[in-house]
């Protein structure tokens, strides 16, 4: 599928043609041992259906419950350094920001959301696969649930994140708002310049307050219920396909009850003619 010989094309070129990230085509499994590895799968399929779980909780929940003989410190590196992962609960790390960067105020609160692109919600996520593990970001318009764009990458960086919304802008125009949580690519000058440089403004969760971004939430949830964890990819081209197939499928297939039962790709498409 990359030819890395190719005499017109470069790579960087293929790869944005296939929307895959480099990193993500030069994938190798993680550093991690196997336990870790294990262990990481088994919080990311509890965090799904129970987000109030900070790393303590996690940690007893996995010692007492699960069995496993494991300190603390090695629950909190995994959930919060590696996974990147906060509870919805008030709690201590709730959010694993740099106390460098600015924060931006949450401007969705009593926002009545009516029309395609006014507002737009990104986020990061860990994404289990059979021999390590990778990260996907995705931008969802949250009027019509339409997933406007995505990427894999074995790394978790502000360029890369401004990548995806530069391509998300470049195909479907501007939001009058954007979403994200405080993580420290989002807060970082590299992809909030971009933002602001382009007229959108800039949204953050509050602290403790991983609901306020609860759309995407539930856009995890549905890839990895659905898709992941039914059949984990064995590589970063694998996974890259599989997440092709299920967001065409989320997009112009799935009925939404939050929307409702309608199909994201004609609730999009209607209001952004309508608007134009």
């Amino acid at each position: 599928m990359i030819s890395e010989g190719h005499s017109k094309i470069s790579m960087e070129k293929q790869c944005k043609l296939l929307q895959i990230h480099r990193s993500g085509l030069y994938y190798k499994p993680k550093g991690e041992s196997a336990l870790n590895l294990e262990l990481m799968r088994l919080i990311d399929a509890h965090y799904i259906d129970h987000c109030f779980m900070g790393a303590k909780r996690m940690h007893t929940w996995l010692t007492m419950d699960k069995g496993y003989k494991v300190n603390l410190k090695r629950i909190e590196r995994l959930y919060y350094n590696v996974m990147g992962l906060r509870a919805v609960m008030p709690g201590k790390h709730t959010s694993r920001r740099c106390k460098s960067h600015k924060v931006y105020p949450y401007l969705l609160r009593n926002l009545k959301i009516e029309r395609a692109n006014q507002v737009w919600a990104t986020d990061i996520t860990y994404i289990p696969m059979r021999k390590g593990f990778m990260y996907l970001i995705a931008i969802i318009d949250i009027h019509s649930r339409y997933v406007l764009n995505w990427s894999v990458s074995n790394t978790m960086d502000a360029q890369w994140c401004k990548e995806v919304l530069e391509e998300a802008i470049a195909q479907h125009g501007t939001p009058e708002i954007i979403n994200t949580d405080q993580g420290s690519q989002f807060t970082s000058e590299v992809f909030a310049n971009y933002v602001l440089a382009n007229d959108i403004k800039l949204s953050m969760d509050g602290k403790k307050r991983a609901i306020d971004n609860i759309f995407i939430e539930r856009l995890w949830r549905s890839v990895k219920y659905e898709s992941i964890y039914i059949n984990p990819p064995n590589s970063g081209i694998d996974l890259y396909h599989q997440l092709k197939r299920y967001f065409y499928f989320y997009n112009n297939e799935r009925r939404h009850q939050g929307i409702d039962n309608q199909i994201p790709v004609n609730r999009y498409l209607i209001k952004t003619k309508n608007v134009a």
